[in-house]
This record gives C-alpha cells, sequence and structure tokens, in this order.
C-alpha cells in the first residue's frame, strides 16, 4: 500500500448508536484500529458489550472463528474524548441527524485534530459543504453514508463536497474496498443519489393511499415486481416515528396530506416492527408483516376527512407511478453531475434498496423500456397529474437521438 499523507491506518468514530456500532465493525473487520468516543459512558459500554455479542454469534454462526473475533475486538477501544483521538488519520461522525450538532462537532475535531486527518459524515441527507464550513479543512471533509445495519449492507455513498480534494476522495474509495462494500461516489445535494430518488418514490406511494389504494396492495405490487419490500414495510423496518419526530423538531412538513396517514399511526404509538404495530402488525418476537383491517380502517377514514373521492387503483398504475418516479429524479441526477453515470445510480438501487437484481436498476430498466417510451409515459401522466411529472431534460435529449442512460 502506497503512503498519502492521507492514508488511513487509524480510524475513530463518534457516536455509539445503531449505525455508530455497525461502522466501528465495518473498520474493525477490515483490519482498522477504531477508537470510539460517545458523550455518553454508559452508552458507550453498552455498544461495546453488543459489538462483543455479535462477534460471539458470528462465531457461532461459524462464519468466523474464536481468534478472528478476538483479533477484530482487540482494535476497537473506547476513548475518553476528542483530545485522546488527535492522532488518527479519519474520523467519522454518526450522530443524529442535526446539522447544529454536526458543525459543532466538526469545529471541535478540526481544531484538535492533526492536520492531515479527514473528517467524515454519516449523514444520509444534510449539506456536506455546510458541514465543511465549520472547519479550517474543507479540502478533507467528506460524506461516507453507511446504511444500515451498517456491518451488513453492501452500499457505501461517498460524499464529495465542492472542495473535497482528489487524494481525499482516493483515501476514502480504498477504504470502501478494505471493508468490501459497493462504493459509490455521490455529489451534494438533499439525500444524495438513493435518499433523493426515494423522495418522489415514496411520495407517490403516499398519494395513492390517500386516492384509493392501501399499504398492503402498495407493497404488494412493487414486491411482485421483485423489490425485497415495499414503501410501507420499509418504513415499518426502518420506524415511521423517524421522519415523524424530524418533521416536529424541524417545524414544517407536518401538515402535508401525504403524511397525515403516517402522522396517525404514529399518534397512536404504531412505530412500524420495533412497536409490533405499524403499517402493519406483528406477533410478539417475529417480523412478520401481517395485514392489518385496523390501518385499512384508518387509511379510509384520514383519506376522507381529507376530502378525498376514493377510486379502485390499479397494480399497472401503482408500478407505474412508482418506477417512473424513481426514473425521474434519477435522470435530474445525472443532468446535474450528481451521480457520473447511470450504473453508478443502478449500484445505489440494487445494494441499498432492494431493487429486483434481475432488472438492472431503475435506469437499466428505463432503458430496457426505451427512453422515448418513457418520455411520453411521463408527458401523459404530467397532463393527467400536473407539474411533478414533467420529464426531466436529458429523458428528452436522448430520446430525441435514440439513445439509452447507459449511452451517455
Amino acid at each position: 500500500m502506497s503512503q498519502t499523507p492521507f492514508t488511513i491506518q487509524r480510524a475513530a468514530v463518534i457516536g455509539a448508536g445503531t449505525m455508530g456500532r455497525g461502522i466501528v465493525m465495518c473498520l474493525a473487520n477490515a483490519g482498522v484500529p477504531v477508537q470510539w468516543v460517545d458523550n455518553n459512558p454508559q452508552m458507550l459500554e453498552q455498544a461495546l458489550a453488543s459489538v462483543a455479542d455479535t462477534y460471539a454469534h458470528s462465531v457461532r454462526q461459524g462464519r468466523i472463528d474464536q481468534a478472528e473475533a478476538d483479533a477484530r475486538l482487540a482494535r476497537v477501544t473506547a476513548a475518553a474524548d476528542y483530545a485522546a483521538i488527535r492522532e488518527v488519520d479519519l474520523v467519522i461522525e454518526a450522530v443524529y441527524e442535526n446539522l447544529e450538532l454536526k458543525q459543532k462537532i466538526f469545529r471541535e475535531l478540526d481544531g484538535l485534530l492533526k492536520p492531515e486527518a479527514i473528517l467524515a459524515s454519516n449523514t444520509s441527507a444534510l449539506d456536506i459543504d455546510a458541514i465543511a464550513a465549520a472547519t479550517r479543512r474543507p479540502q478533507q471533509v467528506l460524506g461516507l453514508h453507511f446504511f444500515s445495519p451498517a456491518h451488513i449492507m453492501k452500499l457505501l455513498e461517498i460524499v464529495r463536497g465542492a472542495q473535497t480534494l482528489p487524494v481525499v476522495l482516493e483515501a476514502a474509495l480504498g477504504l470502501g474496498k478494505r471493508m468490501g462494500k459497493v462504493s459509490v461516489v455521490s455529489g451534494n445535494c438533499h439525500g444524495f443519489i438513493g435518499n433523493r430518488m426515494l423522495r418522489p418514490y415514496v411520495l407517490e406511494a403516499r398519494k395513492m393511499l390517500l386516492e384509493g389504494a392501501y399499504p398492503y396492495q402498495v407493497d404488494a405490487v412493487l414486491q411482485g415486481f421483485g423489490f425485497a419490500m415495499g414503501p410501507f414495510r420499509m418504513y415499518d423496518v426502518v420506524g415511521i416515528d423517524l421522519e415523524w419526530r424530524a418533521r416536529q423538531l424541524a417545524g414544517i412538513g407536518q401538515d402535508a396530506p401525504e403524511v397525515q396517514v403516517d402522522n396517525r399511526l404514529c399518534e397512536l404509538g404504531r412505530f412500524g416492527q420495533k412497536s409490533g404495530n405499524g403499517y402493519y402488525h406483528y406477533e410478539p418476537g417475529s417480523r412478520q408483516a401481517e395485514h392489518d383491517v385496523e390501518v385499512d380502517a384508518l387509511v379510509l377514514k384520514v383519506s376522507e376527512e381529507l376530502g378525498f373521492q376514493r377510486r379502485e387503483i390499479s397494480p399497472e398504475e401503482i408500478l407505474e407511478r412508482c418506477l417512473l418516479a424513481l426514473v425521474n429524479e434519477g435522470a435530474k441526477i445525472l443532468q446535474e453531475g450528481i451521480a457520473e453515470s447511470a450504473h453508478d445510480i443502478d449500484l445505489v438501487y440494487l445494494n441499498g434498496y432492494g431493487f429486483p437484481a434481475d432488472k438492472g436498476g431503475p435506469m437499466a430498466w428505463a432503458d430496457q423500456q426505451g427512453l422515448a417510451d418513457i418520455h411520453q409515459r411521463l408527458l401523459a401522466l404530467e397532463t393527467k397529474q400536473g407539474d411533478q411529472w414533467n420529464p426531466a431534460r436529458l429523458i428528452g435529449e436522448l430520446a430525441a437521438v435514440g439513445k439509452g442512460f447507459a449511452d451517455r
């Protein structure tokens, strides 16, 4: 391994929550010694115990032997404070999604760490440049967006800020490789590649609940297409309350019609799998999503209160609206240069969002349909449903010359 000023040999992780735990294991598994900091010593103690449990479980399952488990665990050490990690090559911050908090942490780290240290944030949507601006080393700041559970999920979105140096990006890509990740570089925008595309996809699913569909119907159609899970099952796994709490904290978005079903579920304490009820019902200790007629009744009530005339929504319409929402946003991401290629977007969706592998990803799927066809279908939706379906400029341009996203 050639040495550059940015070779990553020692790392630190800030935050001992679920993401922090997974990231620490990714580093330790890749042979990187990692120091772990959390301002709550009890939380850190629990997190260390939980990592030890995970390794013990892997030994019992025969995935690794005891010597390997011991070696991995030996690479992880608790650090009392930021001063104790001043010699590391890379710090990954994994605290909750709050810009001010992240800026405060980066400002403190910048003042303490050696000049060549790289600072990374595991944010899933926040502005990397705004985080970098809190430091005097914006050229050494980037996003490392791991997917949960981080030690299992293959995808790593590496987010380059406006000033991130190419050598710093290379060091991050090298680390991704050592960790066995599928690494995709993204430009800086809200939600990067994956979550930015997820937004319009989920929005269509939620709108269809108000217009006449039920969660189990939407999920069944998308799972029938080959998705690992539909949007509502996905929310049950992730926790419906995460976005609900974020809206409460931000004080915006809580009144939008399409989140009223979520709000009502959360007010009833139906947060998803973890609480035994969400869009679906879960028997104690089970992860099996069971159709719940109470949720259908709630969806019906909410949509009627909002003044919707419910109608029958066909499986074809569910698929069309969800898939074309993904493709159109993906095209905008390409035309803005946020993703380097359509293939990169497909890698994100295949490895982080359960898109069916046999379809090759949303952009490959669109190419198979033919972009002239996709363009026409978007125009038809725009006529029926409004401006949000205005086709991305790139789709029209490629369709006009008979090309696909892959030909760019």
